[in-house]
């Protein structure tokens, strides 16, 4: 670093930031979101990755008191612009994980909204499970995080259920913004 930033200084004329320059290997280094791969290809840097799942948490809350289908509004206007951001990154199977635990995080909202076990059995019921299935995830002593991950929540609220609904695959816009 000491011969890197004193060639800078003297043979260039350059200033050095001293507290945002560092020598490191390549994959450690991250740029405006960004962190470029072994193989020169840029990625999504993990802290980028952090900041979305805390604020999809935020509009996710389940004691929000606001509707699914405003949650899922503001989900797309926010994931759109990201994913827009972030469009030249090699970030498929991040943007499938990313998509599977958004829907699971809407599942858990909506399953919370149906407050009672009866509730939540006409609404599972409604949606294409059979009757004793239902029952058995709504009268069942899970906290509402697992209940989502359950498969009757899978059947119920299917990827085509959010869909209708109007929610954004983030994969799905990834693979249209493509060059």
């Amino acid at each position: 670093m000491v011969s890197v930033t004193r060639f800078l200084e003297e043979r260039l004329r350059l200033r050095v930031n001293r507290t945002k320059s560092a020598v490191a290997f390549v994959e450690e280094r991250q740029f405006l979101g960004y962190r470029l791969l072994r193989d020169g290809r840029l990625g999504i840097a993990p802290h980028s990755l952090e900041r979305v799942k805390q604020r999809i948490r935020a509009i996710t809350r389940r004691n929000r008191g606001v509707s699914l289908g405003m949650m899922i509004q503001e989900l797309n206007a926010f994931l759109s612009g990201w994913v827009t951001y972030f469009r030249y990154a090699a970030c498929k199977t991040h943007l499938r994980r990313l998509d599977e635990w958004i829907r699971r995080k809407l599942r858990c909202v909506r399953l919370k909204q149906c407050k009672r076990p009866k509730a939540l059995l006409n609404f599972l019921h409604c949606l294409g499970v059979p009757k004793r299935s239902a029952w058995e995830l709504a009268g069942s002593g899970r906290g509402w995080w697992r209940k989502s991950g359950c498969p009757q929540a899978h059947q119920a609220m299917s990827k085509a259920w959010f869909k209708t609904l109007g929610l954004v695959s983030l994969s799905e816009r990834y693979a249209v913004l493509q060059p």
